[in-house]
């Protein structure tokens, strides 16, 4: 054998034990990408559970499985029938939004999880809606969203797996339902509406009655203050003119006291007796003849005597 021989030989030896090295270290290094998890097989059995990053398999010996994602998924949930607490019949669908918690347990713990949740949602879906009447269908949508999450999850927590939320998408009832329901709707609408034009009337009423209420209100206190403001004045005027009275009797008094008051006054009742008699002789059919008692002269003089008989009791006191 040559020596070329040889050094073909050891060539091709060295050769294909590197690529053999290659092969075995390429088999045996594992990059996870973020959000995936590698269930690992050890001659058939389960050995361990790869997360992201870098990872270590025994080439010819351990085996990847399983690849699970751990992101969230959204399934859609086919239509289906179900039949409300009134033996209304609907046909509902919606939407699953699911996660996988545990990769062993979504691998092993069931055959296909998505469809297992997805048919557990279905019947869980039924169930509530069996619980509630047609009306409140539409009014707990909500309440029913969550009551199908938590039955899911109470379910579904041996396989692994977390449902994060669920939406039912429509409510379909029977098209009779529909049309009955929009005659009420259009009834509540119009009691809505006859509702509100009789509390327009009523508020309409109530505000002309208040106006009228105020304005006899106002009339009544513009008449009281008119009837004190007159009364007041009545009284201003009263005592005004005993003011002005007082004043003239002061004055005459002050005057009557004098000689020329005396002789004043004396004219004056004679002017008044010879008034008071022609008055008389005028309007009356019988005649009177004077006497000595009855003359204008005795009647001054009668006058002037009380007068004089004041005087005296005034200056007396004084």
């Amino acid at each position: 054998m040559g020596v070329e021989t040889v050094l073909g030989v050891i060539f091709n030896f060295w050769t294909g034990l590197a690529v053999l090295s290659i092969i075995l270290v390429k088999s045996s290094i594992k990059f996870v990408p973020q959000n995936q998890a590698y269930v690992v097989e050890r001659f058939g059995k389960y050995n361990k559970t790869m997360v992201a990053g870098l990872n270590v398999l025994v080439p010819f010996i351990d085996k990847v499985a399983y690849n699970q994602s751990l992101k969230e998924h959204a399934y859609d949930v086919p239509s289906q029938a179900a039949i409300t607490k009134d033996n209304i019949s609907l046909v509902v669908d919606g939407v699953l939004y699911l996660k996988l918690l545990d990769a062993y347990k979504a691998s092993y713990g069931v055959d296909h999880y998505v469809y297992a949740v997805t048919q557990l949602a279905q019947t869980t879906m039924r169930s509530e809606i069996g619980k509630i009447d047609l009306d409140k269908t539409f009014e707990e949508r909500e309440n029913l969203n969550t009551n199908i999450v938590n039955a899911i999850n109470h379910a579904s927590e041996p396989w692994g797996v977390q449902v994060m939320r669920y939406e039912i998408k429509d409510i379909e009832p029977p098209r009779t339902i529909l049309d009955a329901m929009e005659r009420q709707m259009k009834a509540e609408r119009e009691k809505r509406a006859t509702i509100l034009e009789s509390e327009g009337h009523r508020q309409s009423a109530i505000n002309v009655a208040e106006g009228a209420k105020q304005a006899q209100v106002l009339a009544a206190e513009a008449d009281k203050t008119e009837q004190i403001l007159r009364a007041e004045g009545e009284a201003k005027a009263i005592i005004a003119v005993a003011d002005a009275q007082a004043l003239a009797l002061d004055t005459v008094g002050k005057v009557a006291n004098t000689t020329e008051g005396q002789k004043a006054i004396q004219l004056n009742l004679a002017d008044k007796a010879i008034e008071a008699k022609r008055a008389i002789a005028k309007d009356s059919t019988v005649v009177l003849l004077p006497d000595s008692h009855s003359s204008t002269a005795n009647v001054v003089a009668e006058a002037m005597t009380i007068i004089n008989t004041l005087n005296n009791d005034k200056n007396t006191n004084v």
